[in-house]
């Protein structure tokens, strides 16, 4: 049985920038507290904690002061930073630079639809911590639209500005927005560079993985999809492989293997989400090899 790890899959920029910037401070000894979970993997999540991470939710930030508080890569909302000041909270901002850089394009689209009785919509996970970022940047007032049934929340009668969370579907964002322009046509009889602008705003560290994966599960006859489960990257892109592969499963840890699932003659691909960190993989590789061992000997 051959085994072999993605090279493309593993943390993007922005986690691995993120989980740097929190083992550098809790080199410290000092209390560091993560806003949220610091990547959607609770493997990961249970290793920093055993290093001194507490995480924390929003209700619980309200009661901290005189203290560090990490910003993940997601970003965070005008309040937090607003919050920090009153509560003389020192915020380690681990946010990544295209979750910044789309924030600020948010934000200036707002102020412009709101001159012009406008709409800022955004394609994303309800409640996603980047999400919430995002509509931090318009005073709550965008619109989240997560599947087909949300466009009826939408005006087509007044301008809109679509935007995507950065980990969402390429495929999936185009879909939508030619969704939005044939409503549009259907209320106004025609479609304008007044009535909608659409905003391909998902990174390409996240959108290039799906060709990569496309190809990595056509060459391996069984796939290893290894993945939080709260990671909607991770969703995603298992759903990639799981179309090129029908022998493709999602794992969380080597524990949910099942050996059934090879032969000694099968190549095995082992892959993961953006929020998937190395040394998981590597685990589950040496897993797969003792089964391997194992098939040999029976």
């Amino acid at each position: 049985m051959q085994v072999n790890i993605d090279k493309n899959s593993g943390y993007c920029f922005g986690v691995e920038f993120a989980i740097k910037m929190a083992e550098d401070e809790m080199e410290n000894m000092e209390p560091l507290y993560c806003l949220g979970d610091i990547v959607h993997n609770d493997m990961e999540v249970k290793r920093l904690s055993a290093k001194g991470l507490v995480v924390i939710d929003r209700e619980q930030l309200q009661e901290l002061s005189n203290c560090k508080v990490l910003i993940r890569a997601h970003g965070e909302p005008p309040e937090t930073y607003k919050l920090a000041i009153e509560n003389n909270i020192e915020l380690i901002d681990a946010s990544c630079p295209v979750v910044l850089k789309l924030q600020h394009r948010v934000k200036n689209a707002f102020d412009k639809m709101e001159r012009e009785n406008g709409q800022i919509v955004i394609y994303g996970k309800k409640g996603h911590a980047e999400v919430i970022g995002l509509t931090g940047q318009t005073l709550e007032k965008a619109i989240v639209v997560t599947d087909d049934s949300d466009l009826d929340h939408l005006d087509y009668n007044r301008p809109i500005t679509l935007f995507s969370q950065t980990t969402k579907s390429t495929k999936g964002f185009y879909a939508l927005s030619e969704k939005i322009e044939g409503r549009i046509k259907e209320s106004k009889g025609e479609l304008t560079e007044i009535d909608f602008n659409s905003n391909d705003s998902i990174c390409r560290q996240v959108s290039n993985r799906e060709p990569q994966l496309q190809r990595f599960a056509q060459e391996n006859d069984v796939i290893l999809f290894v993945s939080g489960k709260k990671s909607s990257n991770g969703k995603a892109l298992y759903q990639v492989c799981l179309s090129e592969n029908p022998r493709s499963y999602f794992i969380e840890n080597e524990e949910e293997i099942d050996s059934a699932w090879f032969h000694q003659a099968d190549r095995v691909g082992i892959c993961g989400a953006t929020s998937t960190p190395m040394w998981l993989m590597e685990q589950v590789k040496e897993y797969v090899g003792g089964i391997s061992e194992r098939i040999l000997q029976a």
